[in-house]
C-alpha cells in the first residue's frame, strides 16, 4: 500500500528574471506521511509554506524532485482532477485554483473521488461560539475517514500553540526554505530555530 505523502527531492527555485538566472529563494524537502493523521506546521512569514502547500496540491510546479499522493505523482494527474487528491484551503477556507498549459487528455485520472489530503494553510479561528471545537472535531473526523490534514498556522496568541499541542500528532517546520519534520510537539519546541521563531509564546499563558 502507498503512502498517503510522498515528497521527494523536492527543490523550488525562484530567479530574478528571465535573463537574470540569480536565484533569489530556494525550498527543498523531502519527507513522506504513511498513515492519516494530522500533521502542524509553522515557520516566519516568506519562509515557503504556502509555496510548499502549492507544490503539494500541483498549483506550482516544481524545479525537481516530485510529490506522490496516495502513490500518484500529483503534477502527472489532470489539472482538473488534481483537488481529488490534494486540496488548498487558504485562510478563510477559500480553496486555491491552478492552472496548466499541459492538455488534461495527455495526463492521468486522479484516481480518487475524495480528497486524500487536505491542507489547511492559515485558518481563522474564531474564538466564539465553540467554533475552535468545531474545527478540530472536523480535522479528526477527517483522520477518522483515512484523510491526512495538514494544519498550518501562523501563532501570535499562546491558544494557537495549544491548538497544535492538541491536535497535531506530529510537525513540520519551515525555515528559509529548508523543510524540518518533526515526530512531535517537543521536538519541533526543541529546535532552536523554532524557539527563536516562537520566542516568548512559550512562556506566556493564553488569556
Amino acid at each position: 500500500m502507498s503512502a498517503l505523502l510522498e515528497v521527494r527531492d523536492l527543490e523550488k527555485i525562484y530567479r530574478k528574471g528571465r535573463f537574470d538566472r540569480t536565484p533569489t529563494f530556494r525550498l527543498t524537502a523531502d519527507f513522506t506521511v504513511e498513515r492519516p493523521g494530522i500533521v502542524g506546521m509553522m515557520g516566519p512569514n516568506g519562509s515557503g509554506k504556502t509555496t510548499l502547500f502549492e507544490l503539494i496540491t500541483g498549483s506550482n510546479a516544481p524545479t525537481a524532485g516530485e510529490v506522490l499522493v496516495a502513490g500518484r505523482n500529483i503534477h502527472a494527474v489532470r489539472t482538473d482532477q488534481r483537488d481529488r487528491l490534494a486540496i488548498h484551503y487558504h485562510q478563510s477556507y477559500q480553496v486555491r485554483h491552478f492552472r496548466s498549459f499541459r492538455p488534461n487528455a495527455l495526463m492521468q485520472p486522479a484516481g480518487s473521488d475524495y480528497p486524500v489530503l487536505h491542507l489547511f494553510d492559515e485558518p481563522q479561528f474564531n474564538t466564539q461560539d465553540g467554533y475552535i471545537g468545531f474545527m478540530l472535531d472536523f480535522f479528526r473526523r477527517l483522520r477518522e475517514e483515512g484523510r491526512l490534514v495538514f494544519l498550518c498556522v501562523h501563532p501570535n496568541e499562546r491558544f494557537h500553540l495549544e491548538i497544535m499541542e492538541e491536535i497535531c500528532e506530529r510537525f513540520i517546520f519551515v525555515n528559509k526554505g529548508t523543510v524540518t519534520p518533526f515526530p512531535g510537539y517537543a521536538d519541533v519546541l526543541a529546535h532552536e530555530p523554532a524557539r527563536a521563531y516562537l520566542g516568548e509564546l512559550l512562556t506566556k499563558r493564553a488569556a
